[in-house]
């Protein structure tokens, strides 16, 4: 019998009926796989650029509806600052090239979440006009974490919520989970189903602290410039054989 004629195994149903809605990425290892390659710091998140374009593609061709990337966090800022400089030229040379216009024209909507106080005028308009560019989109969604943090997430949406106890729209008793998630970034989205780590690290630096509460995690040694397809199919493989409970027993979920 043919390989393309195979009978489909268990494990190829499995893989191929669980898979994740949404994916959230953690990109860690760009400096270190610069300094493996002895190269300058930078080339390290310009490989990476180009691997979140990758995966981009790789979960189109997954018919994953969402993808969230966690580019730049709160904390980065309190890297060197050539370094920070270097990302921030390296982001605003990504948004005016004509990626944009790929992602616009392969039906992609782009959203931003976090903080855009401290980005530059320029900088702030690039990602407003990607934002406006394909908001019509219905394909996959790409969500961009920029200046963002799970503890500033959630001040955020305390203080958006403070305000308006303030202003008398709603009282403190009225507030619940629900209320709490209007308020929260990409609140309005399915949880993110699975996140990857990158670069070996095992841990969510404060990325997405609301939304992970039933996350599966998978963390893996690959520095993030190295994380191929080949890569990314065993992070859906690991997924797919898990069993997720939400508070049940496996029993329960197994009825249904």
């Amino acid at each position: 019998m043919s390989p393309s004629k195979r009978p489909a195994s268990s494990a190829d149903k499995q893989l191929t009926e669980n898979v994740p809605r949404h994916i959230a990425v953690i990109m860690d290892g760009n400096n270190r796989w610069s300094k493996l390659h002895k190269k300058n710091g930078i080339s390290g998140h310009r490989a990476g650029a180009v691997t979140a374009r990758s995966l981009v593609d790789a979960c189109l061709k997954k018919n994953i509806d969402y993808l969230t990337l966690f580019v730049f966090s709160s904390e980065n800022w309190l890297r060197p600052k050539k370094e920070v400089n270097s990302l921030m030229a390296l982001f605003l040379n990504v948004l005016q090239r004509n990626e944009i216009a790929k992602l616009h024209k392969q039906n992609i909507k782009i959203r931003f979440i976090g903080s855009r106080e401290r980005f530059t005028p320029k900088l702030v308009a690039l990602m407003e006009e990607a934002e406006k560019l394909t908001s019509g989109n219905t394909g996959m969604t790409v969500i961009v974490a920029a200046d963002y943090g799970g503890h500033w997430d959630i001040t955020h949406a305390a203080r958006m919520l403070a305000d308006k106890v303030e202003a008398g729209e709603i009282r403190a008793e009225d507030i619940d989970e629900a209320m709490v998630n209007e308020h929260i970034a990409i609140g309005d989205l399915p949880m993110p189903d699975l996140c990857i780590r990158t670069g070996g690290e095992k841990r969510i630096s404060n990325f997405l602290l609301w939304q992970f509460a039933y996350t599966e995690l998978y963390f893996t040694e690959t520095y993030w410039p190295d994380f191929d397809e080949k890569e990314f199919e065993k992070a859906l493989e690991d997924f797919a054989g898990r069993q997720r409970r939400f508070g049940k027993v496996g029993e329960q979920v197994e009825a249904g």
